[in-house]
């Protein structure tokens, strides 16, 4: 089981970013997936998470409205899109899988974690 984030960079304020969480090994329909962040110098905090039966989304209070998760098991990809990008978005970004499906912002649930992507958002 493998998971890769990528499509980080660097954004102005107010621009977007969409990144992508590819499975390798494994088939992404029957995972949760979930999205988490951390900046330097703090604890890692979820971003938000898809199910995997319904699509249904969880997302943290700075991501609603701004963010959007979605998937594509076709090509095996969970996506964060990621618009009116702050300062304060800056962060490593990670995607993490659940078996059982379920969606969760709880990190402790995800057994499985790719490594991370960096977005830095100037101002």
């Amino acid at each position: 089981v493998q998971l890769q984030a990528f499509g980080g960079g660097f954004v102005q304020a107010g621009g977007s970013l969409r990144l992508s969480c590819l499975a390798s090994g494994f088939t992404l329909d029957n995972y949760g997936i979930g999205w988490f962040r951390q900046a330097p110098g703090k604890e890692r905090e979820g971003v938000g998470s898809i199910g995997s039966s319904d699509g249904s989304t969880v997302y943290a209070d700075f991501a609603k409205g701004r963010f959007t998760i979605s998937r594509d098991n076709a090509k095996n990809t969970v996506y964060l899109q990621m618009n009116s990008l702050k300062p304060e978005d800056t962060a490593v970004y990670y995607c993490a899988a659940d078996s059982q499906g379920i969606s969760t912002m709880s990190d402790l649930w995800y057994p499985y974690w790719g490594q991370g992507t960096q977005v830095t958002v100037s101002s």
